[in-house]
């Protein structure tokens, strides 16, 4: 027999049964917004309410940049490693220079066949200010070389835009491909078991081949940073060189999305809970 009852503010006021209410039938509520896309539901370990907006992008509200695909990966690393990537410009040269078509394997990317194809990467990150704290910025220029020679046609600017702990706004724009936007979220399925997500939105006008093709890359580049994040230990006190100072203001700004209630990850040899 189907049950109907009626809810107001989360409790149960009534059943259309001749029986009384129980004082535990309630249900918890979840802040949450659908936004760009998505569905996003806020969560604080004290139970506090949202204190910052999720920024809606008007062109996906619009219509102007529309859904041409998306990917996923579930990456093995603690959580802070992935947006940890902004700041840690030293590996762009190592992982990122090879161009796209050398593959994922870093075993195999710097091989001869494709050492006269590079990409170049110059990045900076910061911290927004108040209002904004909550938010970070890396502005990544890019070229590419063809036997050392500068192929200026590929030469474009991003703008990742980190909002909270898991969420990036990446947008691009070049002036034969395009305007369009790479939404990342990171969300944790376990304390070292992150579940990754990017969505393309594309200006309507261009073919769907290009986006397709910019998340193809992309997701070749992001797959690159999975095989070091895979086999790869968070240390929360590492050895850092002065060129990697980048790498400290960032976890000193991440360390705002912790609290002392947060669950703190320790390594027990059999131990189950998280």
């Amino acid at each position: 027999m189907t049950q109907y009852y009626t809810w107001h503010h989360l409790l149960c006021t009534n059943l259309f049964l001749p029986c009384t209410v129980p004082d535990f039938a309630k249900i918890k509520a979840w802040p949450s917004c659908e936004i760009n896309g998505m569905i996003l539901v806020w969560y604080h370990c004290d139970g506090i309410d949202p204190v910052w907006a999720v920024p809606e992008q008007e062109e996906i509200t619009s219509k102007e940049w529309v859904y041409r695909g998306h990917t996923e990966h579930f990456v093995n690393a603690h959580i802070q490693e992935i947006p940890e990537n902004a700041a840690d410009f030293a590996h762009l040269t190592f992982l990122h220079e090879p161009v796209f078509m050398s593959g994922v394997d870093l075993r195999y990317t710097h091989s001869k066949l494709w050492e006269s194809v590079k990409h170049c990467w110059k990045g900076e990150w910061q911290p927004e200010p108040e209002p904004n704290k909550h938010c970070s910025q890396l502005v990544v220029k890019h070229s590419l070389t063809v036997f050392g020679k500068h192929f200026s046609l590929m030469d474009f600017a991003v703008r990742a835009r980190q909002v909270g702990p898991g969420l990036v706004y990446l947008t691009f724009e070049h002036a034969f491909l395009g305007r369009g936007i790479i939404l990342q979220s990171v969300t944790p399925v376990e304390p070292l078991l992150q579940h990754v997500v990017h969505r393309i939105y594309y200006q309507r006008s261009m073919p769907a081949v290009i986006p397709k093709f910019i998340l193809k890359v992309e997701c070749i580049q992001f797959e690159r940073d999975i095989m070091i994040w895979n086999n790869k230990q968070y240390l929360s006190k590492p050895l850092l060189v002065k060129e990697d100072s980048a790498i400290l203001r960032h976890r000193r700004w991440f360390a705002q999305f912790y609290s002392e209630n947060s669950t703190r990850f320790t390594f027990q040899k059999g131990g189950l809970d998280w």
